[in-house]
């Protein structure tokens, strides 16, 4: 039998549609138009009084209010399709809205045409407690995506924003959820578009904005796992965005703590702990963050095996989002050099994801995020078994251990004039021809960028 909670959001999205029916049928001002947006009205109270936000949101074929899933295409097909037609992505109705509010939004919401080729959807009128997330199905990132510049830039700016978004949960008590889906939004776009590129972007080492940067290396890494696995759209961008707001509980970590130089003491570590508990609080107080988010900041510390923490947690299972951003979270953390720890390389990141034979990490899921990552990730530096340097340009998914790499430096260190690319999978080591990689290189020793040559042509 359903919750109370579950038949008054129920209750919502059947008067919404039917709200949303008379307005498209009857004129201004008809005695069932202003009776289906009372009852609408109505059922929102009720909910409100209860929740201090409702969001609706579309995932696929189906609609999600808060975190429950109501209705799916074959009971609610016209109002998802109306909702899809318009752009809107999620709605959130705040308590304390009003009868004149909820007309003028239904009102609105009828009116909106289907958008054909470039043109953009009408805006919504603004309402103090009405917001609404649009699809923009057009959008395109400036510049080309092969472009390795473009790219940077689109991270430079995912970094710049985390830290925003970072700092309204400092200041307001809850993340800017607008200002974090949007920059989601474009890295959700070049994830789909170019994912070797965005995610060599993620070896980049920025020590002094750690905490920014590991929110979006996991964001990107949390995604590029999805998209392996098939997902796509809406839900990619809830993927991503629970993974950007994993350590959000943080910043109700104390400084000193949080910013210690050194290991953390056992009392401070059980201080640090907390932030899954405080993450959870915060992205559950915040409206228009998906009922996913919360769930990823609770868990990701979690382990198959009950290990991890929250202690004595225990789950049957683990969300495939919080899978994901585990994985991820754990492999940006143990390659980045930090004052307390120096990163490791990637073969021994993975090794330390592969321990326990696969008690604390689903295995399925590691095995799929070496062929994404490869031993030797896109834009790693490496020195080949002929003594030539490279770039690693792309993994190659049967053998990690052989990527394509575009070769830089002859076996005696002069800078080649000519780079040239090889399959080092497809190349037997004959007349001195590399074959595989020995280890990884620090670029600043060769001073060259090696993000910069994988565009080179």
């Amino acid at each position: 039998m359903s919750s109370p909670r579950q038949q008054l959001a129920d209750e919502i999205l059947r008067r919404f549609a039917a709200a949303l029916r008379s307005s498209q049928l009857y004129s201004a001002g008809h005695p069932i138009i202003a009776r289906n947006l009372e009852g609408l009205t109505t059922a929102m109270q009720l909910l409100h009084a209860i929740e201090p936000a409702i969001v609706i949101g579309v995932v696929g074929e189906e609609i999600i209010v808060d975190d429950m899933p109501i209705a799916k295409a074959d009971t609610q097909g016209s109002l998802i399709r109306r909702l899809q037609q318009s752009g809107v992505e999620r709605m959130t109705i705040e308590r304390g809205v009003t009868g004149d509010e909820i007309a003028a939004f239904v009102d609105a919401m009828s009116k909106v045409q289907p958008r054909t080729g470039n043109e953009e959807a009408a805006p919504f009128p603004a309402l103090p407690h009405i917001r609404v997330g649009r699809v923009n199905i057009e959008q395109r990132i400036e510049g080309s995506l092969a472009d390795m510049a473009a790219i940077r830039r689109l991270y430079n700016d995912a970094v710049s924003v985390a830290g925003d978004v970072w700092t309204s949960a400092q200041t307001e008590q809850k993340p800017d959820a607008t200002m974090a889906r949007t920059m989601i939004d474009g890295l959700a776009q070049a994830v789909a578009q170019n994912r070797t590129a965005l995610l060599a972007l993620t070896t980049l080492k920025n020590y002094d904005n750690y905490t920014f940067t590991h929110m979006v290396n996991v964001s990107i890494l949390t995604m590029g796992q999805a998209r392996g696995l098939g997902i796509d759209g809406p839900l990619l961008r809830e993927f991503g965005l629970a993974a950007l707001m994993h350590d959000i509980g943080k910043v109700r970590t104390p400084l000193e703590v949080l910013n210690k130089p050194d290991k953390l003491t056992d009392e401070e570590f059980t201080i640090m702990k907390r932030h899954v508990v405080d993450g959870a609080e915060i992205l559950r107080q915040t409206p228009d963050i998906p009922a996913l988010a919360p769930v990823v900041a609770f868990e990701h510390h979690l382990r198959l095996d009950g290990t991890g923490y929250p202690h004595e947690i225990r789950r049957p299972s683990l969300n495939l989002g919080t899978m994901l951003c585990g994985i991820a979270d754990v492999y940006d953390a143990m390659r980045s050099q930090r004052r307390y720890q120096q990163a490791f390389p990637t073969e021994r990141i993975l090794e330390v994801l592969k321990r326990n034979d696969g008690t604390q990490f689903d295995q399925h899921l590691i095995r799929r995020f070496v062929q994404l990552i490869g031993i030797y990730p896109a834009g790693n530096l490496v020195k080949l078994d002929s003594g030539e340097i490279a770039v690693v340009l792309k993994v190659y998914a049967p053998d990690p251990y052989r990527p394509q790499v575009r070769v830089l430096f002859d076996r005696l260190g002069k800078r080649l004039d000519l780079a040239y690319d090889i399959n080092l999978w497809e190349s037997d080591g004959a007349d001195g021809q590399p074959s595989s990689i020995v280890a990884p290189l620090d670029p600043a020793d060769y001073q060259v960028d090696p993000l910069a040559l994988m565009s080179m042509t």
